[in-house]
């Protein structure tokens, strides 16, 4: 069996995330975002390559949602109430909360301020809600008798989740957007260790390792504080919802340290309001927040108030919070036209800008001048500060992750094209798993788990209990009385028991799978055994030595009788064990075996197995009888050439 992944958004780029996935004939298709720096059909995921007939309800069984951003739920309301989707739809509480707000924002702002086309309406947006199945964290939800899912905490905004899903013995997580690292109102990301066929990751910040928290801290703060001491203007253009949050928190608490009364404003209703679900959902924030809550609310801000638009060219300094986060519209962009011609105004920028906005045009290098449409051209002369305060992992996160998951398979999505590369060869490199990242529209098709239920015989379970001993040689050190001189080794026998389960498996009439012993299978094939052998006589040389008064060479092999033949057993072990130093060869006294070669002092005058015709001097050799199974050819015929080149000394 095998997963397909069918991208369809966030492939080599950040934006519509929209990844189906088909495991074991069951079809999800995670989150259905669109992209914030398009305006024409380039916004929406290419649906059609899910059902040219567009019969959506029979080709997908489920949507499954990760969190709010529009680029991961804003084409929703279009694919249900206009493509025409019927199905079940998941997503967490804080999600259902808050996508309609999100939603409803972006279409005033499209309509009533850009005047497009609407492409769904408030009453869209309310019917394709009511289609939603809210989760909570670590509840597996059973979506039909064979597919299940599970939410897990991802951190980066509020109620933002990673998604298990489940078909048989086939296992994945899409992780949407996520978090490693906690951060001042959200926790880091947490899930079970999974076996997993697939992982699909978010590898936005794929080749970035950022500095520490405090540091990025710091620097915002000092920016921000020496804009607003020389009188200028801070606009921090941001989501609504997450960022917002993080800096106000942060700002606020800055500004109760250092006495300071220059106004902080939210731009719109939008936060205000999101700032009551934080407080009604405080389950989800980070443990401090939580810990505090009884005491503190993190999220009553002392220091910041709602912002009037009469105030946009009001003098004095101050900072302002806008929407949207990344300057393609709305009202940060009428703030920004305003505010950039000034020097001593400020644009910071906290997060990340996709492509075709303002704020990766800022991002990419301070323009002196903008071109927002043929007849508009923005003056840029503000200072212009970009700042991680992404709720995006870094480069070690998403590795962190992968390793502690450890899936059989990585796809990477929502990221740049160079540095999902560079990604990709590191996990497959550093942790050696395959690792794709697909364009839009392509599809990957990896291998998925099949786990079969097996039974065993009575055989196979005794042979599974029979010892088997493995023999090895070593030493024990022995002191004398006397002293350290006295020190010498004495051999000992090591012995131990490495049992190996070794079955064969069969499959019934019946369907059923059985383990049976090697022996079952030849009475039930009605074969006997056989097993393929081979043998050689080998010639080994034997070295002239002088020896005590008597004579001044040892005997020939001719001239030595069986007892003495059989010593030259023992110096064939020394010689074999200083040359295969890693392995255990084992003495039976007349015989040696390693593995399955078994050598033994040959004693026929005409052996079948000995070749002669290139022997110069056969009375200055002895024989030795070697045989072998075909798994160790390659281990006999280095034991030979050993033997074949060695001299050997009897005792």
């Amino acid at each position: 069996m095998a997963i397909e992944c069918l991208v369809l958004g966030a492939g080599q780029e950040i934006g519509k995330s929209c990844v189906v996935v088909t495991i074991n004939g069951k079809r999800i298709m995670f989150d259905c975002g669109m992209h914030m720096g398009y305006q024409d059909r380039r916004r929406y995921p290419d649906f059609s390559l899910i059902s040219k007939s567009r019969d959506f309800d029979n080709s997908l069984d489920c949507i499954v949602i990760t969190h709010f951003h529009l680029d991961h739920v804003g084409a929703l309301p279009y694919f249900t109430e206009v493509c025409g989707y019927r199905g079940p739809i998941y997503m967490t509480y804080p999600t259902k909360a808050l996508a309609p707000l999100m939603l409803e924002d972006y279409r005033k702002v499209m309509i009533d301020q850009r005047g497009e086309e609407e492409q769904f309406t408030s009453a869209h947006i309310a019917e394709c809600m009511k289609k939603v199945i809210a989760v909570d964290l670590k509840q597996t939800v059973q979506v039909d008798k064979e597919l299940q899912i599970r939410a897990y905490y991802a951190g980066h905004v509020l109620g933002a989740a990673m998604f298990y899903a489940k078909v048989g013995d086939a296992a994945m997580v899409y992780t949407g957007d996520y978090n490693m690292t906690p951060d001042r109102h959200l926790g880091a990301a947490q899930i079970d260790r999974l076996q997993l066929d697939l992982l699909i990751t978010e590898s936005t910040y794929a080749g970035t390792i950022r500095d520490s928290k405090y540091a990025r801290e710091r620097e915002f703060l000092k920016a921000v504080h020496n804009c607003v001491a020389g009188g200028g203007k801070v606009l921090i253009p941001t989501f609504a919802l997450g960022r917002a949050q993080e800096l106000s928190i942060l700002l606020d608490d800055y500004w109760e340290r250092m006495n300071l009364k220059v106004p902080i404003y939210f731009s719109a209703g939008l936060t205000i309001q999101a700032n009551m679900y934080y407080k009604m959902l405080i389950s989800w924030t980070s443990q401090k927040v939580k810990e505090t809550y009884a005491t503190h609310n993190a999220f009553d801000f002392k220091n910041v108030r709602n912002f009037d638009r009469s105030l946009i060219d009001a003098p004095g300094p101050c900072v302002l919070f806008a929407t949207p986060g990344m300057i393609s519209g709305g009202f940060s962009l009428e703030v920004f036209k305003r505010w950039a011609p000034f020097e001593m105004n400020l644009v910071t920028l906290p997060g990340y800008c996709v492509a075709g906005t303002i704020g990766h045009k800022l991002m990419s290098g301070k323009p002196a001048k903008i071109d927002l449409d043929k007849d508009t051209q923005i003056d840029v002369r503000c200072q212009i500060h970009q700042l991680s305060f992404s709720p995006h992992t870094d480069a070690k996160g998403i590795m962190d992750l992968v390793k502690f998951l450890s899936p059989k398979h990585v796809i990477l999505v929502h990221g740049e094209k160079p540095k999902m590369a560079t990604l990709k060869e590191r996990i497959q490199s550093e942790l050696g798993i395959q690792c794709y990242h697909p364009a839009n529209k392509e599809s990957v098709s990896i291998p998925s788990s099949h786990f079969v239920k097996a039974g065993a015989s009575n055989a196979f379970i005794r042979s599974c209990l029979n010892p088997n001993f493995k023999f090895s040689k070593s030493s024990l050190e022995e002191k004398s009385d006397s002293g350290s001189q006295g020190i010498k080794s004495v051999p000992w026998m090591q012995i131990s028991d490495e049992r190996v389960s070794e079955g064969i498996l069969v499959l019934e009439k019946s369907k059923k799978a059985k383990i049976v012993h090697q022996d079952e299978l030849l009475h039930m094939l009605k074969k006997q055994k056989h097993e393929v052998q081979f043998a050689y006589c080998c010639p080994v040389h034997i070295e002239k030595v002088e020896k005590t008064e008597t004579t001044d060479l040892i005997p020939t092999t001719d001239e030595l009788s069986v007892p003495d033949k059989s010593s030259l057993i023992k110096p064939l072990l020394e010689k074999l064990s200083s040359e295969l130093s890693e392995a255990k060869i084992h003495d039976f006294g007349e015989h040696l075996q390693l593995e399955s070669f078994h050598v033994s002092i040959c004693l026929k005058d005409n052996c079948p197995y000995r070749i002669t015709d290139s022997l110069q001097n056969k009375s200055k050799a002895a024989f030795f009888c070697c045989s072998w199974s075909a798994a160790d050819e390659k281990l006999a015929w280095r034991i030979i050439s050993i033997m074949e080149n060695c001299n050997l000394t009897a005792n």
